[in-house]
């Protein structure tokens, strides 16, 4: 499926292909809730690399964040300049993947028939879980990755 995102001023602007294009994953570690997520989580999407096209990436900035044992990570959260709307995630680990946040799409989402709640053990106090019937909980990482949870749920 083609994403289209953009963030909220409108300085950037981009696109790319997504087989993982359900918002079903929240993420509750502080990186994502104190970066994008202002419920207290946020929201990944699976997308090709190599087809990500960007209008306005001289409006980009790059957060690597600290993590807990001192090292940086090498995931880099783009965000706009000047509006700070989170974009994206890409790490050069798995360089043939990008995430883009959810919250910056703008091509209309599926509504997830579940979802899965990722890194519990670092949620705020203040966060409320909603807790769907079919919804799975972590406190660390799941046990499917995003391309695993859609060929279950969605069978591609």
């Amino acid at each position: 499926m083609k994403l289209e995102g953009s963030c909220h001023c409108g300085s950037v602007r981009f696109t790319l292909e997504s087989g993982q294009y359900y918002p079903f994953m929240r993420c509750y570690c502080s990186i994502c809730r104190k970066t994008a997520g202002g419920g207290g989580y946020a929201i990944n999407l699976g997308g090709d690399n190599a087809s990500l096209h960007v209008q306005g990436r001289e409006h980009l900035t790059v957060y690597r964040a600290k993590m807990p044992d001192g090292e940086v990570s090498t995931g880099e959260r783009h965000f706009c300049k000047h509006c700070g709307s989170a974009l994206w995630l890409y790490d050069p680990s798995y360089p043939d993947l990008v995430h883009p946040h959810a919250s910056a799409i703008d091509t209309e989402l599926p509504t997830p028939p579940e979802h899965t709640h990722l890194l519990l053990n670092s949620k705020a106090s203040w966060v409320e879980v909603q807790r769907g019937s079919k919804d799975k909980y972590f406190d660390e990482y799941p046990d499917e990755s995003l391309a695993q949870w859609h060929e279950r749920v969605v069978g591609h």
